[in-house]
C-alpha cells in the first residue's frame, strides 16, 4: 500500500473516531449530571449549548485536512465553552502532530490544555481536583503530541526506504546495462582481432589464386590447402569468441588458450607465408617474464599492424620492433611503407574499428597506442607497463 492510500485511511479513522467520541460526549451530557447540574425532564441551555458546538465541531474536523493547524486553534478555543469538542480538538492536536514540526504541533497542544482549563476554571466541578486535572490534561496532550511525531517519523523512514529501494532499483538495472555493453565491446574487439586476420590472410592467397591463375598445379594446390586451413582456423577462433554467448553452463571450455608472446613467431611466419616481409627487431630483455596478458596485448597489437599492412599495403615490408624491461615500460611498433601503386589487399574493407578497439584494449592495460602516416610509412606503436 502506499503513502497516499496509508495517509487516506489515517484521515478517515480518526474522523471515525472524533464524530464516535463527540456524539458520546454530547449523550452522556443529555443522561446524567454534568458540569452545570442535573438536566431534568428537558435539557438546560448549557446543555443545548454544549451540543450544538460538539456538533458544529465535528463539522470543522472535515476542514482540519485543508489547514489542521488553525481548525486545531479554533477548536482550543471552543474547549473553553464545550467539553462536547474534547475528541474533535484531541483529533486535530494528533493529526498537526502527525504532520507538522514538533514545535508547531506542542504549540497547538498548549493551546487545547490552556482551553480545557479556563473551561475548568470557569466552569469547575465540585468533586474533581483542579490539579488532578491538570495532570490528566497535560498528559493526555503529550501524549498525542508524542504519538504524532512517531506516527510522522514511520512515514518519513517508510517513504526513504521507498526511495531507496526504488534508486537500487535504477542503479541495478544501470550496472546490468552497463556490463552487457562492455560484454558486447570485448566481443567485439576480439571477433575483430581474431577475423580480421584470418580473413586477411584468406583474401591475400585468393588474390594470388585470382592473378596467378597459370601458375603450377602444385603452387595452386598448396594455395588452396591454406586456404582450407586458413577458413578451419577462422571457424574454430569465432566459435571460441562466442561461446562466451552461449548460456548452456555444461558447455566445454574452449580448448585452446588465448596467445601470447611466445605465439608471436608463429603469427609473424603466417604473414610472411601470405607475402608479407616482416623483419623482426627484438630488443627485450627477459622476454620470458613477460605475464600472459601483457603478452597477449603486445600480440594484439602486432597482430592489427600486419593486418592494416596486408589490407592497404600489400606485398609492402612490415617490421616489428620490441624493446623494454621489467620494471618499466614495454614498447612495441610496428612500421610498414604504403602501398603506393599497390593493388588494393584483394578488395577487402576496412571496419574502422580495429583501432579503436585495440586502443581500448591498451587502455586497460594501463597503456597508450597511437598510430601515424608520414613520409611513405605507417608507424603503430603502444607502450604498455610492464610489472616487476
Amino acid at each position: 500500500m502506499s503513502t497516499l492510500a496509508l495517509t487516506r485511511r489515517r484521515w478517515t479513522g480518526s474522523t471515525i473516531a472524533a464524530v464516535s467520541g463527540s456524539a458520546l460526549v454530547s449523550l452522556g451530557i443529555l443522561s446524567v449530571q454534568g458540569e452545570w447540574g442535573s438536566f431534568g425532564p428537558w435539557p438546560s441551555f448549557a446543555a443545548i449549548v454544549d451540543i450544538v458546538v460538539g456538533l458544529f465541531s465535528i463539522g470543522l474536523l472535515f476542514a482540519a485536512r485543508h489547514s489542521p493547524v488553525r481548525v486545531a486553534l479554533v477548536l482550543s478555543a471552543l474547549l473553553t465553552v464545550s467539553a462536547a469538542t474534547t475528541p474533535a480538538a484531541a483529533t486535530a492536536t494528533l493529526w498537526v502532530a502527525q504532520r507538522r514540526r514538533l514545535p508547531v504541533a506542542i504549540g497547538v497542544a498548549l493551546a487545547g490544555v490552556a482551553g480545557q482549563l479556563i473551561r475548568a476554571a470557569w466552569r469547575p466541578t465540585p468533586d474533581r481536583s483542579i490539579v488532578l486535572w491538570t495532570v490528566v490534561i497535560a498528559a493526555s496532550y503529550a501524549a498525542l503530541v508524542g504519538w504524532g511525531a512517531q506516527s510522522q517519523a514511520r512515514r518519513a523512514l517508510l517513504s526513504s526506504l521507498e526511495e531507496r529501494a526504488r534508486r537500487a532499483e535504477e542503479d541495478q538495472a544501470h550496472r546490468i546495462t552497463e556490463a552487457r555493453r562492455a560484454e558486447r565491446t570485448k566481443i567485439a574487439r576480439e571477433m575483430h582481432d581474431v577475423l580480421a586476420h584470418r580473413l586477411s590472410l584468406l583474401a591475400a592467397y585468393a588474390g594470388a589464386l585470382e592473378f596467378r591463375p597459370d601458375a603450377p598445379p602444385d603452387e595452386l594446390a598448396r594455395a588452396a590447402g591454406v586456404i582450407r586451413d586458413g577458413a578451419h582456423q577462422a571457424l574454430e577462433e569465432l566459435r571460441e569468441v562466442i561461446g562466451v554467448l552461449r548460456d548452456d553452463p555444461a558447455e566445454p571450455e574452449p580448448d585452446r588458450p588465448q596467445p601470447t608472446l611466445s605465439d608471436l613467431p608463429r603469427l609473424l611466419d603466417e604473414a610472411r607465408a601470405a607475402g608479407t616481409p616482416v623483419r623482426l627487431d627484438d630488443r627485450l630483455a627477459d622476454a620470458g617474464t613477460v605475464p600472459d596478458v601483457l603478452g597477449r596485448t603486445v600480440y594484439r597489437v602486432v597482430q592489427e599492424g600486419l593486418t592494416n599492412a596486408r589490407k592497404h599495403a600489400p606485398g609492402q615490408e612490415a617490421t616489428v620492433l620490441l624493446g623494454g624491461r621489467r620494471g618499466r615500460n614495454l614498447l612495441v611498433v610496428v612500421i610498414n611503407r604504403t602501398g603506393e601503386g599497390g593493388t588494393d589487399g584483394g578488395g577487402i574493407p576496412g571496419s574502422g574499428s580495429g583501432l579503436v578497439g585495440l586502443r581500448e584494449r591498451v587502455q586497460l592495460a594501463g597503456g597508450r597506442l597511437d598510430a601515424k602516416s608520414a613520409h611513405g610509412r605507417f608507424r603503430l606503436w603502444a607502450v604498455l607497463p610492464w610489472p616487476a
